[in-house]
């Protein structure tokens, strides 16, 4: 197992997957690839970009997003784990599972969730549209 995969979506329990991807990555000496995907540009979904504080609002988030990713990357290299940090944007599932083709990912470990009904119904789970789409083996840690 050479390549994991690890998204991260910054709803603040972000820790206990760096903590088992760490645990992971050192039993196999693996690379850790954190990937975060941030929503698609408003172009891309058909709206208009909408005036200059709004575009520049956005540039900030995703600047702020790829800082906060690739400080959890330096974490992992703190504790001897070649790590890569990505910032992407898209379609969040459909996103991972690219990158997972392009980086040869051989392990996916993402977190999951409990949500009412009615949240799964408006949004889904990433989780569960993973386990059901992809072909590599994917490891759900409850973050519960």
């Amino acid at each position: 197992m050479k390549n994991i995969l690890v998204p991260i979506d910054f709803k603040g329990n972000e820790q206990l997957l760096l903590d088992k991807s760490l645990e992971i990555s050192k039993k196999f000496k693996s690379k850790v690839w954190l990937i975060h995907v941030a929503a698609p540009d408003p172009d891309y979904v058909g709206y208009d970009a909408g005036p200059q504080s709004t575009r520049d609002d956005r540039a900030n988030k995703l600047r702020e997003e790829h800082k906060n990713i690739q400080d959890l990357a330096d974490e992992l290299k703190n504790n001897g784990i070649e790590s890569e940090g990505l910032l992407i944007q898209g379609v969040t599932v459909d996103a991972i599972l690219k990158k997972t083709k392009k980086l040869n990912i051989d392990l996916i470990i993402i977190g999951h969730q409990s949500y009412g009904i009615f949240y799964k119904a408006l949004f889904g789970s990433v989780s569960e549209s993973l386990i059901k789409k992809s072909k590599i083996p994917v490891l759900v840690v409850p973050l519960d």
